[in-house]
């Protein structure tokens, strides 16, 4: 039974929405939280319900199994990026006429942001939402010692509310018969209990998980059987209970057109923004494209390793991340492709390019010619590059202008010689201070990665320098 979709509510705390909700946790990264939190997507998906699936932090490939599982955006929760005053709205954007939505956090409950304290972590997000926590433990290695980690993670905050634990890896009736027992005397309840032998193989490589792009048939095969997991292991009934427990979470619902609205409005014959997609270019939010729509463009994807021509009509052109190293060879091999690119960006018209987008319009990457827009060699490293970053625009481009702050992050396990043009993108302030990026003519490329909901301005902006 839906009682969601309320906003404007004053509940004495201004504007306030509810749906109910559940936060999938863990102690430690490789506790199980991706299959736990998919497989409930999916096992709720599969009773009927509307279900919305949401990711702590700058992850961009869990979502992709989110999507799969739910058949709606995966969508991020980034309090570093986007600032924790913008987690509920957003959140609250993603739910909108779900019946339920599913939180998978990052590494364990309470890591965040190096050296910034709660900051972006999971715990810092579930206060932020009210939401009911649901901790998933490895229990392979122990027993009683369950119900002291278990409490500890419980009492150490207690405005993070524990409202169960799905226990993963447990061997035998005996061994989760013990891990019951010693559970019973800490007061939270076991919601699940998933056995050791019933692990769902997920295939990964240097940035984690392989995108669902790049293995769709398998990847909906693995979501399935995470689903079956998690339902035969599972008190579902109970889980639904638990997120129906939740609270008024105060807040209004984020709107990419009241976004733009408040940063000058839609621009009128924008024109048309090809979005680069396909399975080497995957990284990327769902709120960019929106607010892109919403600022006036019509926007297109389109796939660099299959089409040989960009949309017609295109004014302006977003490369995102992704994994060009993996199909270097594709994309070189389609140079009527790469030679339009090169055209369009000679022209002056507006390019956007992120991480991979970068790569992809230097001269070569890993020797492989590229789109040669940019002065620039690519290669693959041994060292990776990952992190949040604060920076400042330094060169006036099309997405921003000289002195606009913006957070970010980096994840990449790739070099770029140089790493920064003539006029360079952004001024970088931590871990080290240096300068990072291209921007030349119309285009604006760079390793750094940026949520447009935090800055709603720079997408507008980029659409108002494609108005023919």
């Amino acid at each position: 039974m839906p009682v969601r979709r309320v906003s404007g509510a004053s509940n004495g705390e201004g504007p306030a929405v509810n749906f109910p909700r559940l936060v999938i946790a863990a102690p430690s990264s490789g506790s199980g939280k991706t299959t736990v939190a998919t497989g409930l997507m999916a096992a709720f998906a599969g009773r009927g319900l509307a279900v919305s699936a949401h990711k702590v932090g700058p992850d961009y490939i869990d979502p992709g199994y989110h999507t799969l599982a739910t058949g709606r955006p995966g969508r991020n929760l980034d309090a570093y990026m986007c600032g924790p005053e913008l987690i509920a709205p957003l959140f609250a954007h993603g739910a909108l006429g779900c019946d339920l939505a599913v939180v998978e956090g990052v590494m364990g409950l309470y890591d965040g942001a190096s050296g910034e304290g709660e900051l972006a972590s999971t715990a810092q997000v579930a206060k932020l939402l009210r939401a009911p926590v649901v901790l998933v433990v490895d229990a392979s290695s122990q027993s009683r010692s369950v119900a002291a980690l278990v409490h500890g993670f419980a009492s150490w905050d207690p405005r993070v509310r524990i409202g169960g634990v799905i226990l993963n890896k447990v061997g035998s009736q005996r061994h989760e018969a013990l891990l019951r027992d010693a559970l019973d005397e800490s007061g939270v309840p076991v919601l699940g209990v998933l056995r050791r032998t019933e692990q769902v193989a997920v295939p990964s490589r240097h940035l984690g998980l392989v995108p669902v792009a790049e293995r769709r048939a398998d990847a909906s095969a693995a979501v399935a059987a995470m689903a079956d997991r998690v339902r035969a292991g599972c008190d579902l009934d109970a889980l639904m209970a638990l997120a129906r427990s939740a609270p008024w979470v105060p807040g209004e619902v984020w709107d990419a057109a009241g976004a733009v609205a408040g940063c000058g409005g839609p621009v009128a014959g924008a024109g048309r923004v090809a979005v680069a997609a396909g399975p080497a270019f995957t990284f990327s939010y769902a709120e960019h494209t929106e607010l892109l729509a919403a600022a006036g463009a019509e926007v297109v994807p389109f796939d660099p390793l299959r089409d040989e021509a960009l949309p017609e009509g295109t004014r302006g052109l977003v490369i995102g991340g992704g994994f060009p190293e993996v199909y270097a060879s594709e994309l070189s091999a389609n140079a009527a492709l790469r030679r339009a690119v090169a055209r369009l960006a000679a022209s002056g018209a507006p390019v956007a390019a992120e991480c991979a987008g970068l790569l992809y319009l230097a001269r070569s990457l890993d020797g492989l010619p590229m789109c040669g827009v940019l002065d620039a060699e690519g290669r693959m490293s041994e060292r990776l590059t990952l992190g949040y970053r604060e920076a400042v625009a330094v060169s006036d481009s099309v997405p921003a202008a000289p002195g606009t702050r913006v957070r970010g992050h980096e994840f990449h396990r790739t070099v770029l010689e140089p790493g920064a043009g003539a006029e360079p993108a952004w001024g970088l302030h931590q871990p080290e201070r240096r300068v990072e990026g291209f921007v030349q003519q119309g285009v604006h490329a760079s390793y750094l990665h940026t949520h447009g909901a935090s800055a709603p301005g720079m997408a507008r902006r980029f659409v108002e320098r494609c108005k023919g």
